[in-house]
């Protein structure tokens, strides 16, 4: 109960600076929009409310408050407009539709979870790598986290061109983007889950003559679970982002990124934070199934979580 009252809590102080927040936001676009229908509004030309702080307009306008959450295109949106868009485009929109956030998300999440699947199938492989070969160690740790480095945003153009060139298109560029964020954090988690036993476990290993597949299996690989799935709680998240990131440069017309696109071009805030909003929700739900799993492989594993 307590942990239910302090997260709406938190939740009511973030809506009530996020109203307070539209006010100064949105007053200009408002007081544009006075003008045109005759209001009297101070100061009286754009010009000199352009070179005038927001608080200011709000002082000597106060008349127009109210309207600061009701613009059909404004700076900030409210809460109940991203809220009543969200219910809009989920509840009363077929899933079939064009202008449904749940025909855009599932066309997001097919990227998203390709993309996971290979970048976590990679991580993993490169963590066992790493742990039980100090060559690999050396060397392909380091460029691993150097690949880190590099903007995504930038990178993205790059891998979704050079794919197209050689004629793969659809939805892999976009799960390709979505591994390179996701492998990274399954391979350190990994390297530091297989290396958790300590000496003594392993010397007792040694006394059993256990082989390097059996120290794995038995060992490494039971000890490094709860590590693991810390580390796809993360990559799952990052893959989303990656499959959204790769909508973007390729003009597509379908998913929760074209829904970004399309927002930014025809200046549809509403609808831009509605799209982030399901974004958000859609991470949520699978970083809150990846729990679940967690829960029932590890208690299966007699682990404690």
């Amino acid at each position: 109960m307590k942990t239910v009252l302090a997260v709406l809590s938190v939740l009511a102080a973030i809506a009530v600076i996020w109203y307070a927040a539209c006010v100064p936001m949105n007053i200009k676009g408002v007081l544009d929009a006075a003008e045109r229908s005759g209001a009297e509004v101070v100061p009286a030309t754009a010009r000199e409310r352009r070179d005038m702080g927001s608080f200011g307009l709000v002082a000597t306008n106060s008349f127009a408050i109210g309207d600061v959450w009701s613009q059909d295109r404004p700076r900030l949106p409210a809460p109940h407009q991203v809220a009543v868009e969200l219910w809009e485009t989920t509840v009363e929109k077929k899933i079939t539709s064009k202008r449904s956030l749940i025909y855009h998300g599932q066309v997001t999440l097919s990227a998203t979870l390709l993309g996971f699947v290979i970048g976590t199938g990679l991580g993993i492989l490169l963590a066992v790598g790493i742990v039980h070969s100090r060559v690999m160690d050396m060397s392909v740790m380091p460029w691993a986290i150097v690949s880190q480095t590099i903007p995504i945003i930038a990178l993205a153009p790059m891998i979704i061109v050079v794919l197209y060139s050689i004629g793969v298109q659809g939805i892999l560029p976009k799960a390709v983007i979505s591994a390179y964020l996701s492998f990274f954090p399954v391979v350190v988690g990994m390297v530091k889950g297989l290396r958790s036993p300590d000496q003594m476990q392993l010397d007792l290993l040694k006394t059993y003559n256990a082989s390097l597949g059996q120290g794995f299996w038995k060992l490494r690989l039971p000890a490094s679970m709860p590590y693991l799935f810390a580390s796809l709680k993360i990559g799952i998240a990052a893959s989303l982002v990656g499959a959204i990131v790769g909508e973007l440069p390729t003009g597509a017309v379908a998913g929760l990124g074209a829904r970004l696109l399309a927002g930014s071009y025809y200046g549809q805030t509403v609808q831009i934070w509605s799209a982030l909003f399901a974004a958000a929700i859609l991470a949520a739900a699978l970083v809150a199934l990846l729990g679940v799993i967690e829960r029932l492989v590890l208690k299966r594993m007699g682990v404690q979580a």
